[in-house]
């Protein structure tokens, strides 16, 4: 067979074999597309940036990103079109998502809106740390290079930004753009739903209902799956059902996702029997299938009902063996666990990083210093000691088992430090007593940009009532909705009050229980009477008890306290008639004994 003239031409057409290269890289035909690159190779021909990057193309579209490297690098000055593609490449191809980035942070070029939207592909991958890094940087460029309004990478920065934890910025971006897509809307909705803002996830979305009314752009199964999971999370079943009602009168694409978002919403708000038969319906079933159905009995205590689906599921996969398992830790079967993680791995299922961070924090045999040690080792070998959940609960259970240097040493060896990371260290360095250093935890966090959540606050402050720090109390209490808009809640008033209660500052204690927007509870007011107890003041110590009588008249802790404080004024009548009041209601002071 005669080739063409265009193939055996020296030198060759440049134009012909991009053509061609493309051909193959549309139509998956990688041979080929190798066949003509090795003839371009033995002509000693260097790509150019217009052969450079239909190779790149093929070799990134078939996964080859070694291949498609090596292109680029012999490049001798690679054009705007070139890194584009070795972008986009890494973007979709990379293990390591921050490999886009640094590389455009090497170059010298003058992105356009390819780039940066290559560029916010690889962030949508990347954990929250480099994405609030680059996220502002990238808009920045953007918004200089008057790129912002693309839709594109607009699109691409509400994603990075909601991967970021940074919601507000996403919402700020999308409010800025003139023309909305449906990506544009699920990409802010899902970050809603992703970031537990299920209230704003539903308002937004009935904004986009509003707009689709008047005849814009309307939802897709993307978006109802996202509105699903806010609603179960929110337990909002009218909401939900008019959702599901949507999607089936609108002839909305119900993929297997949407089936599962939602048998999942029907299952968490207790419709366990539509939830079923909407789970029979399923024209396919997945393994998030079973997991939603099977996760819905035990979060309702049909331990059983879940347990009989989970043996005759016709599919596998871990997310069924997780259910499964946090449903018996749920319901307080821990000592099933064990058995079935044997179960699983014979099986040849082998736990994940979800495995772990259920079972470590649940399971006896993980509460010793060795068990803990063991599913440590079992993580690192299994590239899971990185996995936010997973770092958590090994330095929760390094704390609890005693070894706070290797609590300690997790949190140093983790490179991606989210909020939830920095607030599990926070509360085991609170927990073993060390205010300082749990207050220079929640400094660092706070330069390192994570916005701390309730729980951090709450172990701070706990660390700081222990310690008698209180003016660090109070700045860090204050700080809370003045600095971060976060209003503090009954955990964080209680520790407050007993930070003043130990330090005895009573007036100060009183007077922030009465300031509180709600009613108090016992977590706020024991350490008030205790306080009480402590510096003998006798009336603010009654008035505390009575409040207390009523919300838990069967805590002989508090009868106890006031009977003592009367005692140790001198007041013997008033001591007996607690001590008789705690009697009267069947109550008796557990006594002490001894081993000697």
């Amino acid at each position: 067979m005669k080739l063409p003239s265009w193939l055996t031409a020296v030198p060759p057409d440049p134009r012909a074999y991009g053509h061609l290269i493309q051909l193959c890289a549309d139509s998956g035909n990688l041979a080929a597309g190798r066949q003509l690159h090795a003839r371009l190779v033995s002509l000693s021909v260097k790509p150019s940036n217009f052969l450079g990057s239909k190779l790149i193309s093929l070799y990134s579209r078939a996964a080859r990103l070694d291949d498609a490297r090596r292109v680029f690098d012999a490049i001798p000055r690679p054009s705007i079109f070139a890194w584009n593609a070795i972008l986009i490449a890494l973007s979709l191809h990379s293990p390591d998502p921050s490999a886009a980035v640094r590389l455009f942070a090497a170059s010298a070029i003058s992105p356009d809106e390819i780039t940066l939207s290559a560029l916010l592909k690889s962030l949508a991958a990347s954990g929250p740390g480099l994405s609030a890094l680059v996220a502002g940087e990238l808009h920045a460029v953007a918004i200089q290079r008057g790129l912002a309004i693309d839709q594109f990478v607009s699109n691409g920065l509400i994603t990075a930004y909601a991967n970021a934890g940074d919601t507000g910025s996403a919402r700020s971006v999308f409010e800025e753009m003139p023309r909305r897509d449906v990506v544009s809307w699920n990409s802010l909705i899902s970050s809603y739903a992703r970031a537990g803002w299920y209230r704003e996830c539903l308002d937004l979305f009935q904004q986009m209902m509003r707009v689709h009314a008047a005849g814009g752009v309307g939802p897709n199964s993307v978006t109802v799956s996202s509105v699903l999971h806010a609603c179960a999370q929110l337990k909002a079943v009218d909401f939900g059902i008019r959702v599901h009602r949507l999607a089936a009168e609108n002839g909305l694409d119900m993929d297997v996702a949407v089936w599962n978002s939602m048998v999942g919403f029907y299952a968490k708000c207790g419709r366990l029997q539509h939830a079923r038969e909407l789970f029979e319906g399923m024209p396919k079933k997945d393994a998030v299938s079973y997991s939603a159905m099977i996760t819905g009995y035990m979060n309702h205590g049909h331990v059983e009902k879940g347990m009989e689906l989970f043996r005759r599921a016709d599919v596998h996969g871990i997310s069924i063996w997780n259910a499964v398992t946090a449903g018996l830790v749920q319901n307080g079967r821990q000592s099933d666990v064990l058995g079935l993680l044997h179960e699983m791995i014979d099986s040849g299922m082998l736990p994940n990083s979800a495995t772990l961070s259920i079972i470590i924090p649940s399971v006896p045999l993980f509460s010793t210093l060795l068990g803990v040690k063991q599913a440590h080792g079992y993580a690192i070998r299994n590239n899971y000691d990185q996995s936010i959940n997973v770092v958590s609960a090994l330095i929760d259970a390094y704390s609890k088992a005693g070894f706070f240097y290797g609590a300690l040493k997790v949190f140093e060896l983790t490179g991606d430090r989210s909020k939830i990371v920095w607030s599990s260290i926070i509360s085991a360095v609170a927990a073993h007593g060390e205010a300082s250093e749990a207050l220079h935890l929640f400094s660092e966090m706070i330069s390192a940009g994570v916005r701390p959540d309730t729980v951090a606050f709450t172990a701070v402050l706990t660390a700081c009532a222990h310690a008698g720090k209180v003016a660090d109390a109070r700045k860090i209490f204050d700080s809370m909705q003045v600095v971060f808009g976060i209003t503090p809640v009954m955990e964080q008033y209680a520790c407050m009050v007993s930070a003043l209660s130990r330090a005895g500052m009573l007036k100060d204690a009183l007077e922030l229980v009465n300031s509180m927007p709600f009613e108090p509870n016992a977590k706020v007011l024991g350490p008030l009477l205790n306080g009480a107890a402590e510096f003998g003041d006798v009336e603010l110590g009654r008035f505390v008890f009575d409040r207390l009588f009523m919300i838990e008249p069967k805590n002989t802790g508090n009868y106890i306290v006031m009977a003592n404080l009367y005692s140790n004024a001198g007041k013997w009548e008033e001591a007996e008639i607690i001590r008789s009041m705690m009697w009267g209601v069947g109550l008796e002071k557990i006594p002490g004994c001894s081993w000697n």
